[in-house]
């Protein structure tokens, strides 16, 4: 995948109004809870002539869905950076708006905006829009150092050439144990594996250096995004027998 030398702006803008025009989906919650790459509620604010709000169900209410539409068009239009473009898309359709997105940018703003998008994104690995393989690609099209803060690639610059890496899974993600985000803490597996009273499993791994894409310390998880088919040794690992908060200090 290459990347243009200078960002297309103009491009990235008319993509946002094309993901602006699809339609807004329901779920077991609506109106209160919907699936758009704009809003994650059919209720929105709308900004009314005298300069005031107003609350509208853009799922019943075609002539605000109308109004709605045309203000955020024109939100887009004025912005001036990808990555204020990129923060109007809501959370699930972050990495799939950058797949399309992609032919439009340079290399230090995919990497920007893909850092971005993957750190806010929950459970990445689990995007409907894209496949592993693709978000690979996507993380192998820049140069890893554009991803990460000057202390993330001063880790990522020291690891060993083959690391010792950690993985959770739960009952609700038991068979993606091959995926790209994995973390350099046993305890933060550990910890992740049993949040909120699940019975997940903690799995240990070894991978090469080479195949591994970036690493993100923020939130204290010290996550490493890797190619997972490159994935080597893959086992559960025997669990500490007192709990470990997310840090690694014990919990009494």
């Amino acid at each position: 995948m290459k990347h243009l030398k200078k960002t297309d702006l103009a491009g990235l803008k008319a993509l946002c109004h094309r993901f602006l025009e699809l339609d807004i989906k329901g779920t077991d919650m609506s109106p209160l809870v919907v699936k758009h790459p704009f809003t994650d509620s059919g209720f929105v604010g709308i900004h009314k002539e005298d300069n005031g709000m107003a609350v509208a169900d853009l799922t019943k209410d075609t002539a605000a869905l109308r109004i709605w539409r045309e203000q955020l068009a024109q939100q887009i239009n004025n912005e001036e950076k990808p990555l204020y473009l990129l923060l109007k898309i809501t959370k699930p359709y972050k990495l799939g708006f950058l797949k399309y997105a992609a032919p439009f940018l340079s290399e230090p703003d995919m990497a920007q905006l893909l850092s971005h998008a993957w750190t806010m994104t929950e459970a990445p690995n689990n995007d409907p829009h894209l496949s592993k393989k693709e978000l690979v690609e996507l993380f192998r099209s820049v140069d890893p150092q554009m991803l990460m803060s000057e202390d993330e690639y001063e880790c990522f610059s020291s690891l060993e050439d083959t690391v010792t890496i950690y993985r959770r899974v739960t009952p609700y993600n038991a068979e993606n144990v091959n995926a790209l985000s994995w973390t350099l803490n046993r305890a933060t597996a550990e910890w992740f594996a049993h949040r909120f009273g699940e019975q997940g499993t903690a799995y240990e791994a070894q991978i090469n250096k080479k195949h591994i894409c970036a690493v993100f310390l923020g939130r204290n998880e010290s996550e490493v995004i890797v190619d997972p088919q490159y994935l080597m040794e893959i086992s559960p690992v025997q669990e500490q027998e007192q709990g470990m908060d997310i840090n690694g200090m014990q919990m009494s």
